[in-house]
């Protein structure tokens, strides 16, 4: 008798094989997806904070403008000059037709200590059309504006009054001390003339590629 060899299925075999491998191949197709995604969303990441760096380190020239403004303007700072983007007050936005601060248009000149005070300065919500453009292209794309505030309740001198019979407050800088003597060094004494010299803050905003917006602020004397 002829023995019977048994029966293979060569054709199913392969048949599985191939299902494996193209279960495999999508597999791998999903797992360079998320890298790519992953990578991409880091560089995007890393773009936009190179971004914002710029932009916050191009700001210091807003500062630095306002400063030689403060400086260099001869100008009353006692009251508004909104050409300049400065305010006698620390919580003015805006002028009425007469030039005096009155956020809130009820005639009166706005009292920052007010409460609740008639306006108040955000960076945020402030409309940066009354600001000064310091350029409008640092040389990376960057805009720069500048506000600024002297940190008193109302507009006037130090020791104003104003019709209302609001006070004027200020945050001040004041000396008033003799100076020292060091005999062994051969520095004489003498006395500092007493002076009280209000502090300013400085805002700046710049705006820079992608919507970058960065703040900053500084007060000085």
């Amino acid at each position: 008798m002829k023995a019977r060899l048994p029966h293979s299925q060569p054709s199913h075999q392969r048949g599985v094989v191939l299902i494996i491998s193209l279960i495999m191949l999508v597999s791998m197709t999903l797992t360079g997806i998320i890298l790519f995604r992953q990578i991409g969303t880091g560089v995007i990441i890393a773009r936009n904070l190179t971004f914002k760096q710029s932009a916050l380190s191009a700001s210091d020239q807003g500062i630095e403008a306002a400063r030689n403004w403060l400086i260099n303007s001869g100008a009353n700072l006692q009251q508004a000059n909104v050409a300049s983007a400065y305010y006698p007050a620390w919580c003015n936005i805006s002028v009425n037709a007469s030039g005096d601060p009155d956020a809130d248009n009820n005639g009166t000149v706005d009292d920052c200590k007010a409460t609740p005070p008639p306006s108040e300065f955000n960076p945020l919500t402030y409309n940066w059309a009354n600001s000064v453009l310091v350029t409008s292209d640092d040389g990376n794309g960057n805009a720069i504006r500048y506000v600024i505030h002297r940190l008193c309740r109302i507009p006037g001198s130090l020791n104003a009054t104003n019709s209302n019979g609001v006070p004027q407050e200020c945050v001040t800088l004041g000396t008033s001390s003799s100076g020292g003597s060091k005999g062994s060094t051969g520095y004489s004494s003498g006395t500092l003339s007493n002076t009280v010299q209000p502090y300013y803050r400085i805002t700046t905003q710049a705006t820079g590629p992608q919507n970058t917006v960065a703040y900053s602020q500084v007060i000085l004397y």
